[in-house]
């Protein structure tokens, strides 16, 4: 795997034996230099340990380093749950040289199981002994639960003549639906910015991207987007344009990491682009996107590649938004599947039925009554995503 790295950070994944023997499930993130921090976090009143830690040690704005296992949520295991959590940074930052404040945690992984906090502090020495600059890839794969493929993306940007990076390493493939979507994403940037700004700069990327995407309707207990920026570039994000710029890729980096979820989808075997136009505002296109992006019955027929848009119409009219039922037309990429809510026959179908063998494809819905658009990213169901979520724990 290709090296990726953040200026003036480092990053390791080890093997603590919270999974299976041998298999990376400890990883770190550290920042040689102190860091802006900004967070986002899931939506869901049920929220482990560490992103209740993570929301009160933000508030210092600054941070030096992230520690992440996988194999456990940390979730739901009593008042033992955020002691764990605490432990966690406490160990590394001793490790590390720092305060503990400074040191951020995040879990993944399966509710309702105590913590294997001997083994996970036995294995934090050869974590924090096996930072390196390269480091990221090895932390990818530690992140993992049921991803089949590590998620990690590093980009380049300019401000004012000085160039500045972006590196950004995911995981998610199940438990994943627009409200931060069960997804951790690290994001390490050498700019300078106010940590107000780098929340708001995150937030934003974030709803434009996995805010956008669904694998199965639902959302974790462990949704953590963080962002660190250390400075080193000599890059400053402080006027509008310098944060239009930094924006753009921003979005870039998440938008991309969001789709690899989707494609990796438990089960998954098409990525699918569910654009609604012609509503009669963008909140009114997102909640009709939404809809049909999460019914099972639309992804079961993408997973048999079965052109059946009565299920994609049927859809768009349960959202709860206006719309007026005889004016819906239906695309499969550039084919018109259905014309003001009537079928174009079995041509059309055929043509469409080829569509849907590709690997990747669009479905434009337009409502034809007003200007709001929006898109949702979503996949097939299959049968291996039943046998994936059926026996999870064991």
């Amino acid at each position: 795997m290709e090296k990726i790295y953040c200026p003036g950070f480092k990053a390791a994944g080890v093997a603590a034996n919270i999974k299976k023997q041998g298999v990376l499930d400890l990883g770190l993130i550290f920042s040689e230099t102190p860091a802006k921090v900004g967070g986002v976090f899931t939506q869901n009143r049920v929220q482990a340990a560490p992103v209740i830690l993570d929301r009160e040690l933000i508030q210092s704005g600054q941070a030096r380093a992230i520690i992440i296992n996988s194999g456990n949520a940390n979730c739901c295991s009593g008042p033992q749950s955020m002691e764990d959590a605490i432990s966690m940074g406490r160990t590394s930052a001793s490790r590390l040289g720092v305060s503990s404040n400074e040191v951020l945690v995040a879990s993944t992984g399966v509710i309702g199981v105590p913590m294997p906090m001997d083994r996970i502090t036995a294995a934090i020495p050869e974590l924090v002994g096996s930072l390196e600059t390269g480091g990221f890839s090895d932390l990818a794969l530690a992140m993992m639960t049921t991803d089949t493929v590590p998620k990690l993306v590093c980009k380049k940007g300019k401000i004012n003549s000085k160039t500045y990076t972006i590196t950004a390493v995911a995981k998610g493939a199940g438990m994943i639906r627009p409200d931060m979507a069960t997804m951790l994403c690290f994001v390490c940037t050498d700019i300078d910015a106010h940590p107000h700004y780098l929340s708001y700069a995150l937030y934003t990327a974030c709803e434009r991207s996995f805010n956008r995407i669904t694998v199965d309707g639902d959302t974790s207990t462990n949704d953590t987007a963080l962002i660190l920026a250390n400075g080193v570039s000599g890059v400053s994000v402080e006027n509008s344009v310098q944060k239009a710029s930094f924006q753009r890729v921003l979005d870039d980096v998440l938008l991309y990491l969001a789709k690899l979820m989707v494609k990796d989808g438990e089960g998954a075997t098409k990525l699918v682009e569910i654009h609604v136009t012609g509503a009669l505002c963008h909140e009114d296109a997102r909640a009709v996107a939404e809809t049909i992006a999460n019914s099972p019955l639309v992804k079961t027929a993408f997973f048999g590649e079965d052109a059946n848009w009565g299920r994609i119409i049927a859809a768009a009219g349960r959202a709860g938004v206006y719309m007026e039922p005889g004016r819906v037309n239906i695309f499969f990429d550039d084919v018109m599947m259905c014309q003001n809510s009537v079928g174009c026959g079995p041509e059309a179908e055929k043509k469409a039925t080829l569509v849907m063998q590709k690997p990747e494809y669009t479905i434009v819905v337009d409502l034809q009554t007003g200007a709001g658009h929006a898109s949702v990213y979503t996949c097939d169901f299959s049968c291996d995503y039943v046998k994936i979520n059926a026996d999870y724990r064991s």
